[in-house]
């Protein structure tokens, strides 16, 4: 096997001619890898003039310079354009809003949180979804009901972690 599985790094091995040129294609995909982040959401061109190091999402469609790379990481590095294909789970901040950008059944999916419970500060703030809360129901007076309607919301955002 001479790269790796999971992202293609060159391996080196004995008697290799130019070992130096595979170290270095290893350094500038590692250099992509580590701590990604993005210049916007995916795009299909390249930009004209981009800064050494800058990296973008690669949307489907891709022309010019990134033409056949749709889906990839793309960064801009002193020897021209680097590609990185995502594995599942590979993820990357969007620097231009901030929000993280996670590759998922062969698709980048942004906005998304997926999680079991949300914690701020130690406080559990959202958990797995209840049961829902019935309509009030009953006679002609309803302040019964109406309390009980009351009582089971507050008791539901308790649970839910939204309120104390």
């Amino acid at each position: 096997m001479d790269q790796t599985p999971r992202f293609a790094l060159p391996h080196l091995y004995p008697g290799q001619t130019q070992k130096e040129w595979f170290h270095n294609e290893a350094l500038q995909r590692i250099d992509v890898l580590l701590c990604p982040a993005v210049d916007g959401p995916a795009m299909t061109s390249p930009p004209a003039s981009p800064a050494v190091g800058a990296c973008f999402l690669i949307a489907s469609g891709a022309t010019g310079a990134w033409a056949g790379k749709d889906g990839s990481l793309a960064a801009f590095t002193d020897g021209g354009w680097r590609f990185v294909a995502p594995v599942e789970g590979a993820q990357v901040l969007d620097r231009s809003s901030g929000q993280s950008v996670i590759y998922r059944e062969g698709s980048w999916e942004t906005g998304i949180v997926r999680a079991q419970e949300i914690r701020i500060d130690g406080l559990t703030i959202l958990r797995d979804r209840q049961p829902a809360i019935a309509d009030p129901a009953g006679g002609s007076i309803v302040d019964g009901p109406c309390r009980a309607a009351v009582a089971a919301m507050l008791t539901a955002l308790r649970t839910h972690g939204l309120i104390a």
